[in-house]
């Protein structure tokens, strides 16, 4: 089994194209009755922006989302149907873009990233208190990469996240990341866990390829946390599962 299996073609299921189709539809639906900040910039590039959705529970923490696409697709536009459940629970929720890959280097992209962690501390005007990374696929990796950078976090949550890039090298994602060895493990969370760290949370879905569900164990491993895995959820039905998946992180 080759890694373009493992992180491309075997990733793509039937039901993804109408799965979208009602992301979008639902985060059409969230701006609508939530009335959330938009584009609210964080830097210099177009793409340093993000939608600030207002906690409407008694606050219980900020949260920055990053979105999937490998570095280089997709934007937050997809993902606003999450902050509905979120705000409930007492989360102000930042939905965040960043630049893309080959537009900027993954070294850039990942520095941009942490140009949104104090404009959404700011945004939140809570003093940089119970800030949460959180993100999905490419957007799990920036969000352990935002907790292992030194800003002081109340936690990190990925969701089906890649923390070895190595194995990246031999597909056709790195025509555009543009990657050499040296770099990909550089650029690997995986391989600098280390010191004191915000409390984790590493899920992924029972449904995903062999590849995701090793690249989950072993980020919770290290991390010293327990592997989260959903029985049945594939690579993009897990979205639904991650209001509850939080709410049960931010209670126990």
């Amino acid at each position: 089994m080759d890694a373009r299996w493992n992180y491309l073609d075997g990733q793509l299921r039937p039901g993804h194209p109408a799965l979208l189709d009602r992301f979008l539809a639902d985060s059409a639906t969230a701006v609508a009755e939530l009335g959330p900040d938009l584009d609210l910039a964080y830097g210099a590039h177009p793409r340093m922006v993000f939608d600030g959705f207002r906690a409407t529970a008694p606050w219980r923490g900020t949260l920055l989302w990053f979105h999937a696409g490998y570095w280089q697709s997709r934007d937050k536009a997809l993902f606003r149907f999450l902050a509905p459940p979120l705000v409930a629970m007492g989360l102000d929720v930042a939905v965040v873009n960043y630049p893309l890959c080959p537009d900027v280097s993954l070294d850039a992209l990942l520095a941009a990233t942490r140009q949104a962690v104090p404009a959404v501390a700011d945004w939140a005007g809570r003093g940089g208190a119970g800030l949460i990374t959180a993100g999905h696929s490419a957007g799990g990796h920036i969000a352990a990469e935002l907790a292992l950078a030194g800003i002081p976090l109340a936690g990190v949550a990925a969701f089906s996240g890649v923390y070895d890039l190595v194995p990246l090298l031999g597909t056709p994602l790195n025509d555009k990341l543009r990657l050499d060895a040296a770099a990909a493990r550089r650029l690997s969370p995986l391989f600098r866990v280390q010191g004191a760290l915000p409390r984790g949370l590493f899920a992924v879905g029972g449904a995903e390829t062999p590849a995701f569900l090793a690249q989950n164990a072993a980020m919770a491993v290290a991390w010293g946390v327990a592997p989260v895995v959903v029985p049945g959820a594939d690579h993009f039905s897990l979205l639904d599962a991650v209001p509850g998946l939080l709410q049960g992180w931010l209670d126990a």
